[in-house]
């Protein structure tokens, strides 16, 4: 299970790396809007940009994850990605649920409007790439010869949606309606509400079904209305703010600390890598409030920290509501919304908050070094099966001596290697993570091993009767294309 989440996570770095562009265009664009004028082209223009991307989250999960997943990594599993995105998000839109049940769309159940999330995306995406796995290879009758294979995959896909869809017609109400009570319930404990709230705003991520929960805090589904509120500066000053202040510290403080944990505990040859997703997602959060880029990149890479995380987003709300330290957002608790808020009168000693998150950030980032060094957890750039410090240098030395240009070198380590697994008499399938070559051969007797390592691959891994693995490094991706292209020459 925990191997198949590390798959998981590994999937979904392709739609994650998009996120903190989308991030700075929406933080960028609002501070044009807000600070000098609302009507701003530039501005709007910006800000259009970054909702192409957030606003449509799901889509790309769908997508990505159903490529990260498929054996061979394949365009026709994408495609089968959003075949079943768009299967369950119309099945399970306001207008067909008020058709199936014969109502008017005004009364139809409120979970079904939040359909078009990250959970029903990665849900698409798992669902795309098993039937990508079980059908591509398939060969039907003569007579429907023309849907065998690769074009098999999209049919089986919206069938298997189909199925997936009915089970949340019926599931998806009772667990949003059930959020959105248990919000209801935390209103009296005040501080510790809010705590309780930030825990499971966090946990609730993955799923999509914090926008139940947020729904209860932050809009008027319970009286409290906490965001309009607090910008219209109506209410209570010190309590009106309370369940957006306590996010400032973790989004612009904690968790860009831990990102610079995951960055110094990564392995020596894949720091510079991880940097590149790191920093740039922990700027995402810091000025914009954007976190997905970040949490998408340890969620299930190493679940127990996004817990962790989760835990202390919670005591951060705890806090700040405990001593009555308030400020808003209008978008989410990033710098920008940080520097509008400071101006709005029933702000509440809000300089406190940079206080808290200093405090934060020290929190952050020794807990999550301490944990990722003592449970060996898989964040990025400590992936299973990735070189570390012993790992040759990327410059690889290919029997003939060392190679000029890359692109040659490339091209030849990748015939190397495909001719140590057997070439086309005994490879099956070619796939790739983000370090490594997974391939299916036909006999395992027929790899090679000691012809694959001269090419200067850090390691091999033989994973069962059929599946080795070969650890490439950052380049992998383009071996994985060379051998593609030598197997389509043959």
């Amino acid at each position: 299970m925990m191997k198949y989440l590390q798959n998981l996570g590994r999937s979904l770095m392709l739609p994650v790396a998009v996120l903190p562009a989308a991030a700075l265009l929406m933080g960028i664009g609002n501070w044009i809007l807000n600070l000098f004028n609302e009507n701003s082209v530039i501005g709007n223009y910006l800000t259009s940009g970054g909702l192409a991307i957030l606003d449509n989250l799901g889509i790309l999960f769908a997508v990505g994850v159903a490529i990260g997943m498929s054996k061979e990594q394949d365009g026709a599993a994408g495609l089968s990605g959003l075949v079943a995105w768009l299967v369950a998000t119309t099945v399970l839109g306001i207008t067909s649920v008020a058709g199936l049940q014969g109502i008017e769309e005004g009364a139809v159940n409120a979970a079904f409007e939040n359909t078009e999330n990250v959970f029903i995306g990665i849900l698409s995406g798992i669902v795309a790439s098993i039937m990508y796995n079980r059908f591509s290879q398939v060969r039907l009758p003569d007579a429907l010869a023309f849907f065998s294979g690769k074009r098999l995959v999209p049919i089986m896909s919206a069938a298997a949606m189909m199925v997936v869809s009915a089970v949340l017609f019926f599931v998806w109400p009772i667990v949003y309606s059930g959020l959105v009570s248990f919000g209801q319930a935390i209103l009296n404990l005040e501080a510790v509400g809010a705590g309780l709230y930030g825990f499971f705003n966090r946990l609730l991520i993955p799923t999509g079904l914090h926008h139940a929960l947020n729904s209860v805090f932050w809009f008027d589904v319970a009286g409290i209305n906490d965001i309009a509120n607090f910008w219209a500066s109506e209410g209570e000053q010190g309590i009106t703010g309370r369940y957006q202040a306590g996010f400032y510290p973790i989004m612009m403080f904690g968790l860009p600390a831990a990102a610079l944990a995951m960055y110094h505990t990564a392995k020596t040859k894949r720091k510079k890598q991880a940097a590149s997703l790191l920093m740039a997602a922990a700027f995402a959060s810091f000025f914009t409030g954007v976190t997905e880029a970040l949490e998408f990149s340890f969620m299930f890479l190493a679940p127990v920290l996004y817990v962790v995380h989760a835990a202390l987003t919670g005591l951060s709300l705890f806090i700040a509501a405990l001593f009555e330290w308030t400020a808003g957002f209008s978008f989410s608790a990033g710098l920008v919304d940080y520097t509008l808020s400071l101006s709005v009168p029933i702000a509440n000693q809000p300089y406190m908050l940079i206080l808290q998150g200093l405090v934060f950030a020290v929190i952050y980032y020794f807990l999550f070094r301490f944990l990722i060094l003592k449970l060996d957890l898989k964040t990025p750039g400590r992936e299973e099966g990735e070189p570390g410090k012993g790992e040759v240098d990327e410059s690889y030395n290919i029997e003939e001596g060392t190679l000029a240009s890359e692109k040659d070198e490339t091209a030849i380590m990748a015939e190397k290697i495909y001719e140590g697994l057997g070439g086309d008499e005994n490879v099956l399938t070619v796939g790739n993570c983000v370090s490594r070559l997974r391939l299916e051969v036909d006999d395992m007797d027929k790899v090679d091993q000691d012809k694959i390592k001269k090419t200067g691959v850090p390691g091999i891994n033989v994973v069962g009767k059929h599946n080795i693995q070969v650890v490439v490094g950052t380049q992998v991706q383009f071996v994985a294309d060379e051998i593609r292209k030598i197997r389509k020459k043959d």
